[in-house]
């Protein structure tokens, strides 16, 4: 009998690995331990463990993929629950470790990841605090497939981020620098740094990683498609780029090339030009008008489309006076208590994840001060960079310790006359509307917001930048 029957699956065949692993799915390791096998510790350990005990194979330190005989790979990631009941994405999916030494020589199609990541065996279970690897539920698998579409993307995020080593600039890498692949910080604050290439300057230690927006795309796919989920499809989302057009251009060109006509031409003449029917003057008809103009009539809100989506890419519109002031803060979602709570690392958190993606700004300009004659005057994408990140976390611990202490009032967030980036309000909202708190009283909601001289800093850097 060949080495590959001795297995209950055939080690060779995607499809068999898959279907094995389905046996796995609403069990733990613990129903399938052998007498004498050692226990690993550590969410590096669960891998392996899934591997020694589950399918049987025995632990090694090639680097090809887990089952290289398949070209599959096995990644085991975790899930939380929501104050609904109802699974999330917890983390990023960490795929390899950068060297920025001999990474920096490597094109895509050699890269450790593409090699070992382009189809991958997803087993996600749910994190629970204090329970050990062994008594771990797991909840679903699929056969992920990484679409050729994405891999376009994605050959683009790893170029932007091979190019930044070449650059001397491993150190100021950030998540938000790419779409759908980011370089993810790796270990604690404190730790030594690595060695780069192009620069006496020492380096984080960061990793290849799908995003946490990405694998919410993924999560999506296999909650509709049971476990029958085998990939390599689109999700259930409008295109705003096609295929084709990605192996020429970078996505970020094509949108950006999309409101090149439209530079300095007044809000009024776009909406004519594009149909665009503002007579009820609704309050968001600055980005209706943005919105028609990224789309290109290939969906009706980019902010839902497949690829700010699977990005976690937000468009927002920027309305400058003509003296230069930006009267407006900057909104993003409501805080949610529980979350907040129960995040232990602030990398870990929904606000690092919504301050560390791609944003796409949309700046309208107002030409005669209190005319409301607004022209397009520019747009770009644009990453926190890593200061401000640093400044961000003092903003989610402080949040963090008021949550904690039950202090949800404007009494202890900071305001925005504190002029220090980032405050806390209520969106214009009932007042009587509560969101779920850990002691299950509720409390009032309150949302994350750049300040509005934040924003003004961000759109004036950004034209010193181009001049």
């Amino acid at each position: 009998m060949s080495a590959t029957n001795k297995l209950p699956y055939d080690k060779t065949n995607p499809i068999s690995i898959f279907d094995y692993s389905k046996g796995l799915i609403g069990r733990t390791l613990r129903d399938f331990l052998q007498k004498g096998y050692t226990p690993k510790k550590g969410k590096g350990g669960l891998g392996q463990m899934v591997e020694n005990i589950y399918f049987l194979l025995e632990t090694n330190s090639i680097p090809d993929a887990d089952f290289s005989q398949a070209g599959l790979e096995l990644k085991c990631t975790p899930l939380k629950k929501s104050s609904n009941n109802e699974y999330l994405i917890k983390e990023r999916l960490v795929c390899n470790m950068i060297n920025y030494c001999e990474d920096v020589d490597i094109d895509f199609d050699h890269s450790h990841f593409y090699l070992k990541c382009r189809l991958m065996l997803l087993l996600f279970y749910l994190h629970q605090s204090g329970i050990g690897n062994l008594d771990l539920n797991f909840i679903f698998s699929v056969l992920w497939k990484l679409p050729e579409k994405d891999l376009l993307i994605i050959r683009h995020d790893y170029d932007v981020i091979i190019n930044k080593i070449k650059n001397g600039e491993a150190h100021l890498l950030s998540e938000g620098d790419t779409l759908y692949l980011g370089a993810c910080r790796k270990g604690q604050k404190g730790d030594s740094l690595m060695k780069q290439p192009y620069s006496e300057q020492g380096a984080p230690r960061r990793a290849f990683s799908l995003k946490m927006a990405y694998m919410r795309t993924i999560l999506n796919f296999v909650q509709k498609c049971g476990q029958s989920a085998v990939s390599n499809v689109r999700i259930a989302a409008d295109q705003l780029v096609q295929k084709e057009a990605l192996k020429s251009s970078s996505f970020e060109d094509i949108i950006l090339g999309r409101f090149k006509p439209f530079i300095l031409k007044s809000f009024e003449k776009i909406a004519s030009v594009l149909n665009i029917n503002l007579c009820n003057n609704p309050k968001n008809k600055f980005a209706i008008v943005a919105n028609a103009i990224a789309s290109s009539g290939y969906c009706s809100n980019v902010n839902r489309s497949e690829e700010f989506l699977k990005a976690g890419l937000t468009m927002k519109t920027i309305r400058v006076q003509a003296n230069g002031i930006i009267k407006e803060a900057m909104s993003f979602e409501n805080i949610d208590y529980i979350e907040v709570a129960e995040c232990e690392e602030w990398y870990d958190s929904r606000l690092y994840e919504l301050f560390s993606s791609r944003f796409m700004f949309v700046i309208y300009k107002e030409q005669h001060r209190g005319e409301n004659d607004y022209v397009l005057d520019d747009v770009f994408f644009w990453t926190m960079p890593q200061q401000d990140l640093e400044w961000a976390e003092t903003y989610w611990k402080h949040i963090k310790d008021c949550v904690e202490a039950g202090n949800i009032s404007e009494l202890y967030w900071w305001k925005g006359s504190d002029k220090k980036k980032f405050h806390v309000r209520p969106k214009a909202q009932k007042a009587s509307d509560l969101a779920p708190t850990v002691d299950g009283r509720g409390a009032k909601k309150y949302c994350y917001w750049f300040n509005n001289d934040y924003v003004r800093e961000i759109v004036e850097q950004h034209k010193k930048e181009s001049e």
